[in-house]
């Protein structure tokens, strides 16, 4: 087990890991959209991450089924079920709260900007944006609460946040998974030992998108304070 050193720990993947393993790796994926403070947490990192410790954080949880695939394959499931519930929370919150969150005053856990973002972002895309926006840090946080002031159909919501969910639960967890093993295998290289480097990569990749958005979007930013 991990302990908390510094606040650089909550944007590490790995400390969750050696924290809580499974159950807690389960409610951060949650409370990355069922809470909307959760815009912070490592989502992308900590799923491929999660990937590469899979088949220990199975045997640490519930016991390992003794198949590095079906191991894999639970986690990526129940991270899947989180991520479900968590939009659907998202999404009731904004369909019970979220005009008033115009109007709330920016907090360290509350920008505005990010609500204005992903409202930008779910105009364009439409329904799609439930599942792209699985893959965009910050925005994912808030695109089901847009979902939900805009009042984007209960059952069109559950059907692409179901396949958004599962999209990017599978993919990065077996990513992190079966890379891991071939890199082991083939090069002789243990991606455990180069966590941070990965890390730094996938946030680089996962970011770049939003940062481009932010500096060649400026000029689009709509005012939703009278919505």
């Amino acid at each position: 087990m991990g302990n908390f050193e510094s606040w650089k720990d909550l944007l590490n993947p790995e400390f969750y890991i050696q924290m809580g393993g499974f159950w807690l790796i389960l409610f951060i994926i949650f409370a990355e959209t069922g809470l909307f403070v959760g815009f912070f947490l490592p989502g992308d990192s900590l799923l491929f991450v999660s990937g590469i410790y899979a088949v220990e954080i199975i045997n640490e949880s519930i016991g390992s089924t003794g198949s590095d695939f079906l191991d894999t394959t639970i986690l990526a499931t129940a991270v899947a079920v989180a991520a479900i519930i968590g939009n659907e929370v998202g999404y009731w919150f904004g369909l019970k709260a979220g005009p008033a969150l115009y109007k709330k005053e920016d907090t360290f856990l509350f920008k505005k900007k990010y609500l204005f973002q992903a409202h930008d972002f779910f105009e364009q895309h439409g329904a799609l944006a439930v599942i792209m926006a699985r893959f965009l840090p910050v925005v994912r946080t808030f695109t089901p609460i847009v979902a939900g002031i805009v009042k984007m159909d209960k059952g069109r919501f559950l059907i692409d946040n179901i396949i958004g969910a599962f999209l990017w639960s599978f993919s990065l967890i077996f990513a992190g998974h079966y890379l891991d093993k071939i890199f082991l295998d083939e090069f002789g290289i243990d991606l455990k030992t180069h966590l941070e480097i990965i890390i730094l990569i996938i946030v680089l990749v996962t970011t770049v998108p939003l940062v481009l958005k932010f500096f060649f979007g400026k000029k689009n930013t709509k005012d939703y304070s009278q919505h």
